[in-house]
């Protein structure tokens, strides 16, 4: 079972949206460094929605290759289309990536039925394990807990990014399923709480600018230190909140630009650069937080 902080890593890229390779290792340098406990690449943090899917594969492959094996590395390979979620897994499981993360199909607006007969299909078709992704505020799709229920149920699917939010929904998923799969968190401001609940750990924005933290953090709430865990969550509370500004990922590669990892915040259409308005307050968060 993959645990811990599990970093949603940003793709970097020039200002004209050209990828960045050489920060991207500079990047994955950084979290091997800094106690990540697991790498997701091109999930949505990684603006899966803009690559092509050559340059989705290349990234995927890139990382693989460069954490060689020290840590899990998870594949954001979702697409609302089944053939194509269907290719992006299997390259993902030629590249050697330890589990794919599939979001739900976003914009198709499927009943509960259909997101089961989806991720079913899929997984019957690529033998990697998967972990599911539900994240309404952003598809404008959700996943029921019965419908995650009942897909817990098949060998290869092993855990459910849950970004609602919602405690009370998390608690009962972890009464319900984790006798079968994993339940992470897709929500740094209640992630430590999760965990707590029984969750095994965080799928993370925050964690590509505060890796350490992110990874003490859920190493503590795994070990059940409620109140190192708490004390943590409060440290980083700030960074949480202000990360979301404006669309995920613009304020976060803003926030690596400033502290030297990347060169360049470049983002590709149609998100645009962190307005300059919006700055103070992040850059206010992160120093409070001890980043900067």
């Amino acid at each position: 079972m993959i645990t811990g902080s599990m970093v949603a890593l940003v793709t970097p890229m020039t200002t004209s949206g050209d990828i960045d390779w050489p920060a991207l290792r500079k990047l994955v340098d950084f979290h091997l460094q800094e106690g990540t406990h697991a790498i997701v690449a091109v999930g949505t943090t990684g603006e899966s929605a803009t690559l092509s899917v050559a340059e989705h594969c290349m990234v995927i492959k890139h990382v693989v290759d460069q954490v060689n094996g020290q840590i899990p590395v998870i594949a954001g390979t979702g697409s609302n289309s089944p053939h194509e979620a269907i290719e992006l897994t299997n390259e993902a499981r030629v590249a050697g990536v330890d589990a794919c993360l599939l979001v739900t199909p976003y914009y198709n607006k499927p009943t509960q039925e259909g997101l089961y007969l989806f991720h079913k299909y899929i997984a019957e078709r690529v033998a990697i394990p998967q972990i599911l992704y539900n994240v309404p505020g952003r598809t404008a799709c959700d996943m029921y807990n019965d419908t995650v229920d009942r897909l817990a149920n098949i060998d290869n699917i092993i855990g459910i990014k849950d970004a609602t939010g919602d405690l009370e929904r998390g608690k009962d998923l972890i009464e319900r399923c984790s006798d079968r799969i994993a339940i992470y968190s897709g929500d740094d401001p209640t992630a430590a709480e999760l965990i707590l609940l029984g969750g095994k750990g965080d799928i993370s924005v925050t964690a590509n600018i505060a890796p350490k933290l992110m990874s003490q953090l859920c190493e503590a709430a795994l070990a059940g230190n409620t109140e190192l865990t708490r004390r943590l969550s409060d440290q980083l509370m700030p960074v949480h909140n202000n990360l979301f500004l404006e669309s995920n990922p613009i304020p976060v590669k803003w926030a690596l630009a400033e502290m030297g990892y990347l060169q360049q915040a470049g983002i590709r259409l149609p998100l645009t650069p962190f307005s300059a308005s919006e700055q103070p307050k992040l850059r206010s968060a992160m120093q409070q937080t001890g980043i900067l």
